[in-house]
């Protein structure tokens, strides 16, 4: 049974002999492959590669393209500068008045060249994998596109200040953010991910005013062009998990601060959930203690749907023993 014979288990709930290991790497996967982080959010083939790597040597159970949150940024036409050892920068804001929201073109994801770099790497996952492993693609959630294109701080204010500004720039991520899972999605993805980090920053009623309407159109989007959608929110997303189990994903992560129990009563069974250790435990515990720790996730999580990972990304501190310790503690 291949790794994507096995994810399609989980899904529909069938039994499997182990559960499933898939840790968000980026920076990890770089330096274990000898590059560095600015070569593999700049080159397709060093992100492949990488990704390759870290699933051969430690059996992960998926890959994916994940980077950092300025694809779609730089094909809004933001400059991204990329730096050797760290996520790529972005440091112009593109989107500081309504007449700037009102200027602002959605891009063509295959000319843009970092959304099609994302495109790329997506077709060249399916010559090395022949379709036996899921791939995993990313897109950014319509609120975290927004921020980045108008800064964090900035789009938070104007959430809270200016309703027309706010609607029409959310507008505008959400048809970006579908062009570019559709792309990715025929370049060869099962899984579309979504990253919204900065909902774990605003109150329920701003998501249900705002967000989650427009993260749900994505959603059943994705869902019509037959891909899976894995939605990442990372912090403390307790207090949004009852709008959340509304969307509709198939995949959620959850990162340390919320619990595991809590979060199935909410979201329900049908929901794969994905988490959720601290990375800095990762990075810091012994190999005995992760072990530990990844063994109680799994032993807890016994006949539901589950994938064992860190609430967030491997840093790329982590010893190298204690992802194998994760790895092994999931066939127990």
């Amino acid at each position: 049974m291949n790794k994507k014979e096995c994810f399609s288990r989980l899904l529909r709930g069938d039994p499997i002999d182990r559960t499933l290991f898939r840790p968000i790497v980026m920076h990890f996967a770089a330096r274990y492959a000898g590059h560095t982080y600015g070569e593999l959010a700049s080159d397709y083939k060093v992100l492949v590669e990488s990704n390759m790597r870290v699933m051969e040597d430690f059996d992960t159970d998926m890959v994916g393209l994940i980077s950092d949150p300025y694809r779609e940024t730089s094909a809004f036409g933001a400059l991204v500068e990329f730096l050797p050892e760290a996520v790529p920068r972005c440091n112009t804001k593109i989107v500081n008045s309504y007449e700037d929201v009102q200027a602002l073109k959605n891009p063509d994801v295959y000319k843009g060249e970092r959304t099609r770099d994302r495109i790329k790497g997506a077709e060249y996952y399916q010559q090395l994998l022949k379709g036996e492993v899921p791939v995993i693609g990313w897109i950014e959630g319509p609120l975290a596109e927004a921020a980045d294109l108008a800064g964090v701080s900035e789009m938070l204010m104007q959430l809270m200040t200016d309703p027309d500004f706010s609607n029409s720039l959310l507008d505008k991520c959400v048809v970006t953010a579908k062009d570019f899972a559709k792309a990715q999605l025929e370049a060869g993805c099962d899984i579309i991910g979504m990253g919204d980090a900065i909902c774990s920053q605003i109150d329920p009623n701003t998501y249900a005013t705002y967000v989650k309407d427009r993260q749900k159109e994505i959603v059943d989007f994705i869902h019509e062009q037959d891909g899976l959608v894995k939605l990442h929110i990372c912090g403390d997303i307790t207090h949004l998990l009852s709008e959340i189990k509304d969307l509709g994903v198939d995949i959620l992560d959850l990162d340390w601060q919320v619990d595991l129990e809590e979060a199935y009563k909410i979201v329900g069974p049908d929901v794969i959930r994905c988490g959720n250790i601290n990375p800095v435990d990762i990075q810091d515990g012994s190999y005995e203690e992760v072990k530990e720790i990844s063994r109680t996730l799994v032993n807890n999580e016994k006949h539901r749907k589950y994938t064992l990972s860190a609430g967030c990304e491997i840093t790329v501190n982590t010893p190298i023993e204690n992802l194998r310790a994760m790895r092994e503690a999931s066939y127990i």
